[in-house]
């Protein structure tokens, strides 16, 4: 499957994770999003598609944090995170994928770097770090439409006009190179973020992201220190060298911004 993923930017294990896993995690994730979606009522109303920060201490209790940080650790994840990445594993974010409130609403191509870089820095971040999603579906979806190999090559004059709305293009138009990956609960899909990408609404679509990056300082900017875990959680975990990555290079930014201050 690495191979499969260095080719394509994307892979599926169809049935990875069976049904009591899928149980108890569902249960978790839909007490954070009763919670979630109270404390951003308005903002649910008007656009989400989904949130993020699930391993944080808003919306769960300890226990539920500790069950989670145990599954996103656990060796049967963790042996295909390592497998896939080159590089250590760095924990950076959960995320939470559902149906917009409107049914309206249409979902749109994107390249998750494309809200924070320019398009020539776009453009370099084909060529690494890797931020990675390993996404698993709650329930039977639709899933997701992406175009592959494009976690490595620069859109198509097609593709970049659609994903950035020129010439009269919508960002929900029809690709001719995308391919749909419809999924069922229990698989694990893995693509990369680079890649162009879209959502694909309907049915009770309910998905986590449990995004891994290299092991790069400047990507941890993005993690906070509320969504780790503690030493005593990180004490019982299967396999918490992704987490223990993450830590280390934030102790790394933090102690070159000390130096930077004096």
């Amino acid at each position: 499957m690495s191979n499969e993923y260095q080719e394509q930017g994307y892979f599926v294990e169809r049935n990875f994770f069976d049904q009591h896993e899928i149980h108890d995690l569902r249960t978790i994730l839909l007490a954070f999003h009763q919670s979630w979606k109270h404390a951003n009522a308005e903002f649910y109303a008007e656009k989400a598609i989904n949130s993020a920060y699930i391993t944080g201490t808003e919306h769960l209790d300890t226990c539920k944090r500790t069950q989670l940080f145990s599954f996103i650790a656990s060796s049967k994840l963790m042996n295909t995170v390592t497998s896939t990445m080159k590089r250590r594993p760095t924990f950076m974010n959960t995320q939470l994928f559902f149906n917009p409130a409107n049914p309206a609403q249409k979902n749109y191509w994107h390249r998750d770097p494309q809200y924070h870089l320019s398009i020539e820095q776009q453009k370099e971040a084909l060529r690494g770090p890797e931020v990675i999603h390993f996404r698993i579906p709650l329930t039977d979806e639709p899933g997701l439409e992406l175009v592959p190999c494009s976690h490595r090559l620069w859109d198509t004059t097609e593709e970049l006009d659609v994903r950035l709305e020129n010439k009269g293009r919508k960002n929900h138009e029809s690709l001719s190179t995308g391919k749909s990956i419809k999924l069922q609960a229990g698989d694990l899909l893995v693509f990369s973020a680079n890649m162009i990408h879209r959502g694909l609404y309907g049915l009770d679509r309910l998905s986590l992201d449990i995004l891994f990056s290299d092991p790069e300082p400047s990507l941890v900017k993005f993690i906070r220190d509320d969504c780790l875990p503690s030493q005593e959680i990180m004490a019982i975990l299967d396999n918490p060298d992704a987490f223990e990555s993450t830590l280390a290079l934030k102790s790394l930014n933090k102690s070159i911004q000390t130096k930077t201050l004096d």
